[in-house]
């Protein structure tokens, strides 16, 4: 698909195409300019031209969305491009902004935004080289702390300390960046370039590093925060946070896997869970909630109902909800405002049907996304699914994977699915006469490849046929086996790989021991 193009933009790339004739005129071009070259140089990877463009910048800010996304002279979105090229171009041309003092422009920039960039599996850049939200939260802080180290040695002009720009960024904080980034926030008052963390996610971490670093990162100004898989964060450490530090600014939060677990609660966990509650209450700008792999049975109303802003996103996937939980979802202000839902993990036609549907039917209006996955749909549910669907008029993902079900209930599903007008993306199960007679479901890792590729590929085909021949090509379907793609997981996997590794290396030898000792 080729996007038009304004003959000022196609001006604009025959000026950068030549890198070293564009950095040699960029002094006569006007200002209004400089975001048109930008993105421009942006599409044709020019990062000797985009470093130069961000080092004389003349404007008061610095948006990358803005500059990427659709414009009037380029109507096409280069957000989702995170070539490492052109982002490392980028930064490395803010620090010499700072140090550059021969630049024929007066210093403006006061606001650099960086949140707009979004990671993506495909990635259209020649270079084919990305730069994901982990290594860009490397790669500022490293940046930051250059920069105070030459300023501190060098002889700048005195104007170069008077310099103050806010960089907001979401950061994504490992054991592998920590130091790094704990470093660039405690000398922010000292650094021209000031990191803004608008959004925070922290993975692999102690929990003595992550309360250390949540504090440095001004919570009050977080949207977004991210607290998952390899930071084992418990109930009790949660209530410590929400008593201690306030997020006023909090619209969306992710706890790790293991939060809650209602089953060895006591009168003291009760009351500390009422607590939680109300301190999620008070913030007033929180809709998007995710504690998946928490054992919540019984639990949702106490947790969700001091909630005074309904929740657009909910995911509670393999939480052990029970009928009173779904009740209260179904019934709940909330229900009327879920833009994304996850109910993964649970036996929704053997446990709350009719809960269920009500629910759907409650925000079907509103519903851009539905994971049903492992939660036992079977062909005699197909129709009764497909009633309940029918009012999503606005469903862009449906997610169902895990699901027992056969070709022929899929094709009958496909032809339905064909019909909702803003659906994008489809995420369905392997069919359950692919794989051999009598396998169980939910099915365990070790058996989730063993099926009939070949008959899978032949059923593939004719899903995607149907969605053909209804001209659906818009649609996307795919059966990602081990989950949906994440960016940040991806980006970082050999690290949690590693750990993952050394965590079970540790079990063991504490088990050899105990084991030791006892023989």
């Amino acid at each position: 698909r080729t996007t038009m193009k304004s003959l000022r933009f196609i001006s604009a790339e025959a000026f950068v195409s030549n890198a070293e004739f564009a950095r040699r005129s960029l002094a006569a071009v006007a200002h209004d300019l400089f975001p048109l070259l930008f993105k421009a140089s942006y599409l044709l990877e020019q990062g000797e031209v985009i470093h130069d463009l961000v080092e004389n910048w003349p404007l008061f800010d610095f948006n990358m969305g803005k500059l990427l996304g659709a414009t009037v002279d380029y109507q096409e979105d280069l957000s989702h491009r995170t070539c490492s090229v052109c982002l490392e171009s980028c930064l490395t041309g803010l620090r010499d902004y700072v140090l550059n003092q021969s630049s024929p422009y007066m210093k403006k920039l006061k606001v650099v935004d960086l949140t707009g960039i979004k990671d993506v599996e495909v990635q259209f850049c020649k270079c084919k080289k990305t730069m994901g939200r982990w290594a860009r939260t490397q790669l500022l802080s490293k940046l930051c702390s250059e920069l105070l180290v030459y300023l501190q040695q060098a002889q700048c002009n005195p104007g170069t300390f008077e310099i103050s720009i806010n960089v907001l960024i979401d950061l994504f904080v490992t054991e592998r960046n920590y130091e790094l980034v704990v470093q660039a926030l405690l000398k922010k008052c000292s650094c021209p370039l000031k990191i803004c963390c608008v959004a925070f996610r922290s993975d692999n971490l102690t929990l003595q590093k992550f309360f250390y670093i949540i504090k440095l990162t001004d919570p009050s100004l977080l949207r977004k925060l991210e607290i998952v898989h390899n930071v084992h964060l418990e109930m009790e450490h949660l209530e410590v946070l929400f008593n201690s530090i306030h997020f006023p600014l909090l619209m969306s939060l992710t706890l790790p896997a293991r939060t809650f677990n209602v089953q060895r609660f006591t009168a003291t966990d009760e009351q500390m869970l009422s607590n939680i509650g109300e301190k999620m209450g008070e913030m007033s700008q929180l809709t998007e909630l995710s504690m998946s792999f928490s054992i919540l049975t019984g639990r949702i109303q106490k947790l969700l109902s001091p909630l005074k802003t309904p929740l657009k996103m909910l995911d509670v996937s393999n939480c052990s909800l029970n009928h009173a939980d779904m009740a209260y979802l179904a019934n709940s202000f909330h229900a009327n405002h879920l833009e994304a839902l996850d109910l993964s993990g649970h036996d929704i036609p053997e446990l709350y049907p009719s809960t269920f549907f009500k629910l759907l039917s409650h925000c079907s209006s509103v519903l851009r996304s539905l994971t049903l996955e492992d939660c036992n749909i079977q062909d005699t549910h197909v129709n009764m699914l497909i009633l309940g669907l029918s009012p999503c008029q606005k469903l862009q993902e449906f997610k169902f994977i895990g699901n027992p079900l056969s070709s022929q209930a899929l094709k009958l599903l496909f032809t339905f699915l064909c019909e909702l007008p803003m659906l994008k993306n489809v995420e369905f199960p392997v069919p359950r006469d692919c794989y051999p007679i009598g396998i169980t479901y939910p099915i365990d890792d070790a058996s989730l490849c063993r099926f009939d590729h070949q008959k899978y590929e032949r059923v593939a085909q004719e899903l995607n046929l149907i969605l053909l021949q209804a001209n659906r090509e818009d649609v996307k379907a795919s059966t990602p086996l081990f989950g949906s793609y994440d960016a940040a997981v991806q980006e970082t996997n050999n690290e949690l790989g590693a750990y993952l590794i050394k965590s079970f290396k540790e079990t063991l030898e504490k088990f050899t021991t105990s084991f030791n000792k006892m023989s």
